[in-house]
């Protein structure tokens, strides 16, 4: 073979390194291999390579006869190894086709399962198995999951058939049907097929293989996909890999199960198995929520007060191996698994292994519980845990003593609790929360369409499936609390109105959700703050003894400032004094300074400010005492500060005494076509140096007035472009810092530097860094300012640019490492040869950002300073990007 097909099974060699290789198999497909490699029960099978993806992407959707020939071959492997052949009418072969990719998508990409039953086959499969009915409900599946998949017929018109079926017959679960009843579904569902496309379904196993192949490829690009590899920064270019297996059957009988587990509880990371599984079905009723499945452990069972019997009471041979599988599986990849399995006849067959999507809490637990069992060491736990899972700690949860109107209670699917509005459907979730709503999708269960309007809400809410569900797995990879199989919910989606328990609500009305018990309550609830110990702060100490950088915070307030230091923050990196100015009780003093005629009447309006500033700065040292404190002095355009309507003109005038026109005239004077590029930052400071003197006067007494260890101010100029802006105003800050000194008869160590944030400062670095003595990248500006893109409107394109692969993420969230960065890495290199020990930090948004913190890192910036809730993040992504 060419080396883009890989056998697995049976007798199989798994001795080629690239089948172990993700980026080559998939993840699933590695996996399969290794199971099998290492003796588990893995039915027989082949993987069609991501490279055979991305050309059959490139060049047209076309198979080359190459690929044609090692496929064809490659069947003859699993038709060997169990001994059917595919196709053959008396005794057929049929198998199963999935996707598989480096990174693992849950239900972002397709399945088809029972692939080369037909109108002939049908018959065979029957007298081999001996069981018409098993037979039947084989062929009806598959029919509807390839007329769904393959063939692009509306999934819901063979859903209504079954309904339909169901209520004409007087049966109320799937497992009534007879087998006349799925042959009369059967052509049910072909001639919906006819009806809706104008030709028959296909009959040629060959041609379904090949349509199925076709189908996963393209559900590499299908929107879904899409959306799930933009929110998970997954790059379009790894493509997906195709597995093709011998189908074994759940379906078969009472003594044929399949079912979804984990080696340890993926909510909490507690060590106990869990899943669920289903009697006389196929994986795909539990993963899409078609039918919600029983409990794995009969501890599960007891602790829920379900009736039906779990795995382990009810097939106690199986489920013993299925454990002893479960503990060599952990074992072996050292990590929680989650897997699929099939029970045929009694007989256990792994279907799949990967490592399991888990909460941030849970991702905790098992990094610090697996060191503490051998299993992993500190390194390894560090890297292990992704370092944006912990927003989801670090926001409130539900106040236990709160008052519940509690209206259902459903499976506890994904931890958190949210409040917000009831929506009934993904683009609704999407459009609400868009014009800034909370909002809770409900739905009877959720698709992989579903997933951007998941993303949206701010919690999900389902009548069906299970707690490994798609919208359980998806939620939990999200952060997002779910609440599944909420049987008491009944949605009238015409009407846009539903019934939780004996309530009845429409689309909008409010209800909180808890995703660790499963509740569901009208109103919101009130909620309590995050706590920090326990495996949290165990990880955050293993993190802060292996990073090299320190983590400091943007903040401007004592509040935020306390939450950073809690959040162990080691400073700040940037306090923007603007956001003060804004306060209520003073933007009329900031009104009457920028529209003063002269200097004198700027002095006097500043004369009222002071006081403020001193007092805002002396809220922050006294939390920081002893920590470098970088504050950035004034850096919007002034007329960001004007009064915008008549009312605030009017308030104006009559603290200014000045005539509301002339007021008005003066606001016009100051109007800029461009403001971002014009009379901002370091030019205010020129132009109007009282402004940055009273400001240094206000940093310089506050720091004076701290008692104990005094406070380090970094005093930033922003936007500075040339080493002379920088030199005049640095002698301004001097000379200030040396009155209040002496006024204050004590001296405080200070530092000033500059904020790079233009493209001509990073190429000039070396000459600025004569006057500066630390610093910042502005890398919010310095991202604007060097691709020429406002953040401000970039929305309306940035999206496009991202799917299309023009940027591989929004660079505004994650640094352009290749444009933006290498300005960075040019301007550390010139500063520090032009000044040795110079500071360097990075204060934009993406210093929160895990792998800009990377490469800063990289670049060996000192410090890398994010928003309060993102410190947490940033420590643990800076020990990551050290022990890289």
């Amino acid at each position: 073979m060419n080396g883009t097909v890989f056998t697995f099974g049976g007798n199989a060699s798994h001795a080629d390194p690239r089948q172990k290789d993700k980026a080559v198999v998939g993840g699933k497909g590695a996996n399969l291999a290794e199971m099998a490699g290492i003796g588990l029960p893995v039915p027989p099978g082949f993987t069609i390579s991501t490279e055979e993806c991305l050309r059959y992407l490139k060049d047209g959707a076309g198979f080359s006869e190459t690929l044609r020939s090692d496929v064809a071959g490659a069947l003859t492997h699993i038709e060997t190894t169990v001994g059917k052949r595919f196709g053959d009418d008396a005794d057929p072969l049929l198998v199963s086709v999935r996707s598989g990719a480096k990174i693992s998508m849950p239900g972002m990409m397709d399945t088809v399962l029972n692939l080369g039953l037909n109108d002939a086959t049908v018959d065979g499969l029957a007298a081999t198995s001996g069981d018409a009915r098993f037979a039947w409900d084989s062929y009806r599946r598959f029919i509807q999951m390839y007329g769904d998949v393959v063939l692009d017929v509306d999934h819901g018109l063979f859903e209504e058939a079954l309904e339909i079926a169901k209520e004409d017959a007087g049966y109320f679960t799937d497992t009534e049907m007879t087998a006349d009843d799925w042959r009369a579904l059967v052509g049910e569902y072909k001639r919906i097929v006819r009806e809706e496309l104008g030709r028959d379904f296909p009959q040629d196993p060959h041609e379904q293989l090949w349509g199925a192949i076709r189908a996963v490829f393209d559900s590499w690009d299908s929107e879904r996909a899409k959306v799930y590899r933009r929110l998970n920064a997954i790059p379009r270019d790894l493509g997906t890999a195709v597995n093709v297996q011998a189908m074994v059957f759940g379906n078969m009988g009472d003594d044929s199960a399949t079912g979804v587990a984990f080696t340890r509880n993926p909510s909490t990371g507690e060590r106990a198995y869990y899943g669920e599984w289903l009697v006389n079905a196929q994986g795909e009723d539990v993963v899409a929520g078609i039918r919600t499945p029983q409990y794995l452990t009969r501890a599960a069972r007891e602790e829920a007060g379900a009736v039906p019997l779990s795995m382990e009471e009810a097939m106690p041979a199986a489920y013993g191996e299925l454990a002893r599988v479960f503990d060599l599986l952990e074992a072996h990849y050292r990590d929680m698994q989650d897997i699929e399995f099939t029970v045929q006849q009694g007989k256990l067959w792994m279907l799949q292994t990967r490592s399991g999507k888990r909460t941030a809490k849970a991702a905790l637990k098992l990094a610090v519980d697996m060191v503490g069992e051998g299993l992993i060491d500190e390194k390894e736990a560090i890297r292990r845990v992704d370092p944006m899972a912990l927003d989801q700690l670090l926001h409130p949860t539900l106040d236990p003593d709160a008052p519940r109107d509690v209206l259902t209670t459903g499976l506890p699917a994904s931890p958190g609790a949210a409040s917000g509005k009831i929506v009934l459907d993904a683009d609704t979730a999407e459009q609400w929360a868009g014009r800034g709503e909370k909002v809770i999708l409900v739905r009877v269960e959720t698709s992989p369409e579903d997933i951007h309007g998941m993303h949206a809400a701010g919690g999900i809410l389902t009548a069906r499936g299970g707690m490994t569900s798609h919208a359980a797995v998806v939620a939990r990879g999200m952060g997002r609390p779910c609440v599944s199989g909420a049987s008491a919910i009944s949605i009238r989606r015409e009407q846009r109105t539903l019934t939780i328990g004996n309530r009845d609500l429409s689309e909008g009305d409010v209800i909180t959700i808890d995703g660790a018990t499963g509740q569901v309550m009208a109103g919101q609830v009130a909620t309590i703050e995050p706590e920090m110990a326990g495996d949290f702060g165990i990880l955050m100490e293993w993190a802060d003894r292996h990073r090299r950088m320190q983590v400091r915070t943007n903040a401007e307030t004592e509040a935020d400032c306390r939450m950073a230091r809690q959040f162990g923050a080691e400073g700040i990196g940037l306090c923007r004094t603007e956001h003060m100015f804004f306060d209520a009780s003073r933007i009329s003093a900031v009104r009457q300074m920028i529209l003063a005629d002269d200097e004198r009447g700027r002095s006097a309006a500043l004369a009222k400010l002071l006081p403020e500033q001193r007092a805002d700065f002396a809220a922050i040292f006294a939390v920081m005492t002893g920590l470098p404190v970088t504050i950035r002095l004034l850096d919007p355009p002034l007329h960001e500060f004007l009064p915008h309507d008549e009312a605030e003109f009017a308030d104006l005038a009559e603290a200014t005494g000045r005539g509301v026109e002339h007021l008005k005239r003066r606001a016009a004077e100051l109007h800029e076509f461009n403001p971002m590029l014009g009379h901002r930052g370091c030019r205010l400071g020129i132009t109007f140096p009282e402004i940055y003197a009273m400001q240094a006067r206000a940093i310089f007494e506050a720091a004076c007035a701290v008692e104990g260890d005094a406070p380090v101010p970094e005093i930033m100029v922003p936007l500075v472009a040339t080493r002379r802006e920088l030199e005049i105003l640095k002698a301004l800050i001097d000379r200030t810092a040396e009155e209040v000194f002496s006024e204050a008869g004590r001296r405080v160590d200070y530092l000033v530097g500059t904020m790079i944030e233009l493209p001509r400062a990073a190429l000039m670095a070396g000459e600025i860094a004569a006057e500066a003595e630390f610093f910042s990248f502005g890398t919010n500006d310095l991202t604007q300012t060097t691709l020429g893109v406002s953040r401000d409107d970039a929305g309306r394109f940035l999206t496009a640019y991202v799917e299309q692969g023009i940027f591989a993420r929004d660079p505004f969230v994650s640094l352009d490492i290749e444009g933006v960065g290498q300005l960075v890495e040019l301007a550390a290199e010139r500063g520090r040869a032009a000044r040795k020990g110079l500071k360097l930090g990075i204060c934009g948004e993406h210093g929160g950002d895990p792998a800009s913190i990377a490469f800063c890192e990289k670049v060996g910036l000192d410090y890398v300073s994010a928003s309060p809730y993102r410190v947490p993040i940033a420590r643990l992504a800076a020990a990551q990007a050290s022990l890289s």
